[in-house]
């Protein structure tokens, strides 16, 4: 078929794609970094819709900042760039995780789990596996200088701890870049090993996607620049992800594009080839419009981002999240001890144990990604068990975050708009940011059950909050002001919508959630 207006592919932040085609379904995978269940894999019959596959691990390491623990905290840091494959019976899944300083591997005979974890010895930054026909395995890896090293495999188990000296550096960026060559994405064709890098150009400034090839995985490789495009928008480049080839014969690309405080966003480009290179899109421009293959037309999609009534459980099905839809994950490993749902009513109540300054200090803050190029969405809170000093709301969640809470003072109960604006590092921000929100509007009222709500729009990235003072649907009322989002390195990830609860008194309060809305 020939769809139009194809990119944005998901409009959510899935950063650092891996495709993989098997058995009739193309599979990708994305950095999740500090959101648990963590590592997500996609599923698609046509490259451009996708849903929920797979979570890869509930909790990785259990580490005291991998579960928010005091001030300890894994923003920027979590699972980055995983590697997908396919080999024998298994799907492969490897990465790196920039708190614990380790490489992961996880192996499943099927996609939905369970998955078996190891680690490798060495540290592999944005690595790439490649099973090779010979049955050698090779990983690339690597910032600005680029390493091949050969693993060896014992049965179905991936092992670096007797092959140091097979590591070899092939690929070296020069000293002209923002950001040297990474993200490698390792294959074999006809013959020939390709590597697709992402790299950032003094010249441009701007993200773009280079391949190497060579005879040889040890190389010599050579190379060039093969898509430098920004789709117009916000001079932002597209780049780093996989190529795919389908069961037609058809070949593309999924690389990704910084959005602002969307997050980055894949992108579908087709791809052809002149001799031995791949032609993105048309001489490395991004089409508009373009064919795709579809494996299941008709195929009725799973949504990514839903709204829920919190009546069900989904414990029983692999690919759930803690006992909840897919599309939530809980802002770094959470404490279920203190998560209880109530199926009949419809709620969620989250019980505090330890004193926050601030929202990022929250455990167990429920999120759903935010969907471009705006969306809102509401929640029903009762806010009856909150203690003094305590905030309850929906907030858009980022290092410069904003949010719309109930609070108590003096056994009172207030509504409140606080925004945070780190100010401090630049791009790189604050990820161990220890200083209270800034209360912009503060208003009196009578019941602690109120309907909170928030909305953005990313063409200016912008959140605007509001609230209903009663419950027979009455226009919500503008809390505060209108908040300036920001894409920030601190937190590495977009802005989500976040249902949270913290203490700065006393702990042991609570909040329930009810009637989620995901409005688009």
């Amino acid at each position: 078929m020939n769809t139009q207006n194809i990119n944005p592919i998901t409009k959510l932040d899935y950063p650092d794609p891996d495709v993989i085609y098997f058995d009739g379904a193309y599979y990708m995978v994305s950095t999740t970094m500090y959101f648990m269940p963590g590592c997500e894999i996609l599923r698609s019959y046509d490259l451009v819709n996708w849903e929920h596959a797979s979570f890869v691990y509930d909790r990785l390491d259990g580490t005291p900042s991998q579960k928010l623990q005091g001030k300890e905290n894994i923003y920027g840091q979590g699972m980055w760039a995983a590697s997908l494959r396919y080999n024998k019976g298994l799907f492969y899944i490897c990465f790196v995780a920039n708190d614990t300083h380790k490489t992961y591997i996880f192996t499943s005979a099927s996609i939905e789990g369970p998955w078996e974890k190891y680690t490798l010895e060495g540290f592999y930054h944005d690595n790439s596996i490649l099973f090779d026909d010979d049955g050698r395995v090779y990983i690339v890896y690597g910032n600005k200088n680029i390493f091949i090293k050969e693993l060896t495999i014992s049965g179905e188990k991936l092992s670096d701890s007797d092959t140091h000296d097979t590591e070899k550096l092939i690929i070296s960026d020069a000293d002209d870049a923002y950001l040297g060559y990474e993200g490698s994405h390792f294959y074999k064709i006809n013959g020939k090993y390709y590597i697709f890098l992402i790299h950032i150009p003094k010249s441009t400034g701007k993200r773009t996607e280079s391949c190497f090839i060579s005879n040889s995985p040890f190389g010599p490789y050579t190379g060039k620049d093969v898509c430098d495009d920004d789709r117009n928008y916000r001079s932002s480049g597209v780049a780093q992800g996989g190529i795919i080839k389908t069961p037609g014969g058809k070949w593309y690309s999924i690389l990704f594009q910084d959005s602002g405080a969307v997050g980055r966003i894949p992108i579908l480009i087709p791809v052809t080839w002149d001799g031995d290179f791949p032609v993105f899109g048309k001489n490395g421009i991004i089409p508009e419009a373009f064919d795709i293959e579809d494996l299941k037309p008709g195929y009725d999609y799973s949504p990514l981002i839903s709204g829920d009534d919190f009546k069900c459980d989904y414990s029983a099905k692999a690919t759930s999240s803690f006992g909840f839809k897919p599309c939530w994950q809980f802002n770094h490993e959470p404490d279920l001890s203190l998560v209880k749902r109530d199926f009949a009513k419809g709620a969620v109540t989250i019980t505090t144990d330890k004193l926050s300054s601030n929202l990022t200090q929250a455990k167990n803050t429920l999120t759903q990604r935010t969907l471009f190029p705006g969306c809102a969405s509401s929640v029903l809170i009762d806010a009856t068990n909150l203690k003094d000093g305590d905030y309850a709301g929906l907030c858009v969640l980022e290092s410069c975050y904003g949010f719309i809470a109930i609070t108590k003072r003096s056994g009172n109960y207030y509504l409140v708009m606080g925004k945070r604006d780190i100010t401090s590092g630049g791009i790189f921000g604050e990820r161990h940011d220890d200083e209270p929100f800034d209360e912009m509007e503060c208003v009196k009222i009578d019941t602690p059950i109120v309907r909170l709500q928030a909305d953005v729009e990313f063409d200016n990235d912008t959140a605007i909050f509001g609230y209903y003072e009663k419950m027979d649907n009455a226009t919500p009322k503008k809390l505060g002001i209108t908040h300036k989002l920001q894409f920030k390195l601190d937190h590495f990830t977009g802005a989500r919508f976040g249902l949270f609860i913290y203490s700065t008194e006393t702990i042991g309060g609570s909040a329930s959630f009810a009637d989620y809305k995901y409005l688009t």
